[in-house]
């Protein structure tokens, strides 16, 4: 599952104003969304990512997501960084 991919990553960024941030600076290896965020909050990431060819995969949970980052709050969105 993607929560692993994360726990493994050696480079993350966390929410959607730092993924939009690394997608436009181009560091971005893979893109992991959680399926029950916000779609207002998700939608520009998500855009911003397929414009650029970035896989996105998709996560049940946003708690879950936030939990393999090492955080108590639930992520909408973490950019997995080259």
């Amino acid at each position: 599952m993607s929560y692993e991919k994360v726990l493994q990553a050696q480079k993350f960024v966390i929410g959607t104003k730092q993924t939009v941030k690394a997608l436009k600076e181009g560091n971005v290896r893979e893109l992991i969304v959680a399926s029950d965020a916000e779609p207002k909050l998700t939608a520009k990431v998500v855009e911003e990512a397929l414009e650029i060819n970035v896989p996105i995969l998709y996560v049940d949970s946003m708690k879950k997501l936030g939990k393999a980052c090492g955080i108590e709050v639930g992520a909408s969105t973490v950019a997995i960084i080259r």
